[in-house]
């Protein structure tokens, strides 16, 4: 194997050097914010061992760590008792520890999840009665007039206060993570898309103590990197990095893209925090909201569309594999016809910025269309099943065969995975102590 150093610099300002050393004990595939957490926490777990991380962009934190609202999420919405629920929970609180002890700015503007009609009413009181039940902190409700008090531009009926809700940069948050990685020892290697994960069948030259790296991982290029244990989380390609170690096609990643309005910087007075509507249970997203952002800015939205390709982040983007996959996948196809109109009018929304703005008028009424201009997006891994169902919690997967007892796969890691990549990275490093036996 051709040894490689690999040199990156982010936009958030961050540079590293990093060389690639071809064995380890340990290597993570994905370079987002889950794969960062997990890598940080296992080798802080386990100083002993050695440990690869492999990205491949040139950049880390590119994808879904790099275009996300910047919330920190409270945990109000999940069902109570699930992973997604407790992981939140827990995340949110060592989100906060964790930026006060590296100096990572954050703002805890809080939430509100406002009623604008009398129908929406009982379903706020259930998100309430819900929270509760999540331990979120300080949860209550309010009436017009508090909304008033907290937002005195906005106009609802009764609304649910989250003072602990908060924002920040999570691209910046992944990098210290990645910096305490590298610090604690770890090597990162950009670059490197892998293509294939098998078992050895003998013994490279020089080794004499036999197999002991038997997984060997490959990228692109023809490179490979040699390991005892394999842990991926591969976000928008989780999937497809399982299928290569022989893993189920299911649950299948669709690509859904959220365009955000961007609101003119001399009307950012009309938001203080973060203004959600209530859910709407017959339709899989959480609707339009504002978002303040610790830039400064704040922006509107999303909608939520299919993409045309998994990192599509243009409405023209296109690729041909990942258009055919999602478009032949039965799942997608059940979802589309449960959802026909709500997909109809989210793509309508995209293309006319009037009939997005006439919803955030819901909320904000001073709001007008010359107040915004088209801003950045996201895309979203979703993980769909083939009856068409969001699945909503966090699905872990091994290899088969001789991979089965070297691999663990990270097939679903669902927003808010950012706020709950601390409890997430705890999680998955115990798991991995159970089946590795490391």
């Amino acid at each position: 194997m051709r040894a490689a150093v690999f040199v990156f610099k982010r936009f958030c300002g961050s540079s590293f050097r990093l060389q690639n050393r071809g064995v380890c004990d340990v290597a993570v595939v994905g370079g987002g914010i889950v794969g960062l957490s997990s890598a940080r926490e296992l080798i802080i777990r386990h100083p002993n061992l050695s440990f690869t991380l492999l990205e491949k962009e040139n950049e880390l934190a590119l994808h879904q760590s790099g275009h996300n609202s910047g919330v920190i999420h409270s945990g109000i919405y999940y069902t109570p008792g699930s992973l997604k629920a407790q992981l939140c929970v827990k995340g949110a609180s060592l989100a906060y520890k964790y930026c006060d002890d590296k100096g990572i700015p954050y703002k805890r503007c809080g939430k509100l999840i406002v009623a604008v009609e009398r129908e929406e009413i009982s379903r706020l009181k259930a998100l309430y009665e819900r929270g509760l039940q999540n331990n979120v902190k300080d949860l209550s409700l309010i009436d017009a007039r508090g909304i008033r008090e907290r937002e005195p531009y906005c106009r609802g009926i009764m609304a649910l206060d989250s003072p602990y809700t908060g924002i920040v940069d999570w691209c910046l948050v992944a990098l210290t993570y990645a910096k305490d990685f590298q610090n604690a020892g770890g090597s990162i290697v950009t670059g490197f898309e892998a293509s294939d994960i098998s078992m050895a069948t003998e013994s490279p030259a020089g080794e004499p103590e036999g197999l002991k790296y038997p997984v060997i991982i490959r990228n692109t290029k023809g490179e490979e990197v040699r390991c005892r244990y394999v842990l991926t989380c591969g976000g928008l390609y989780s999937d497809r990095l399982s299928a290569i170690s022989g893993c189920s096609t299911e649950p299948r990643i669709v690509p859904f893209r959220g365009d955000y309005l961007v609101l003119k910087p001399e009307k950012s007075y009309l938001i203080k925090g973060n203004i959600y509507p209530v859910p709407d249970p017959r339709f899989p997203f959480l609707g339009v909201h504002f978002t303040p952002r610790i830039d400064g800015s704040v922006w509107l939205g999303p909608n939520a569309v299919l993409a045309f390709k998994r990192e599509g982040y243009n409405l023209f983007d296109f690729n041909a594999k990942d258009f055919t996959d999602a478009l032949l996948f039965r799942g997608l196809q059940k979802l589309v016809l449960k959802n026909l109109l709500y997909g109809i009018s989210e793509m309508y929304r995209g293309v006319f910025l009037g009939a997005q703005v006439k919803i955030l008028q819901k909320y904000i009424p001073e709001l007008g269309r010359s107040d915004i201009m088209r801003g950045p997006s996201g895309v979203r891994a979703q993980a769909l099943d083939s009856g068409g169902n969001l699945v909503d919690d966090f699905v872990f997967d091994g290899g088969v065969g001789e991979l089965g007892g070297r691999v663990l796969h990270v097939r679903n890691a669902p927003s808010p995975a950012a706020t709950s990549s601390l409890a997430i990275a705890e999680m998955i490093a115990d798991e991995l102590e159970v089946r590795f036996n490391l």
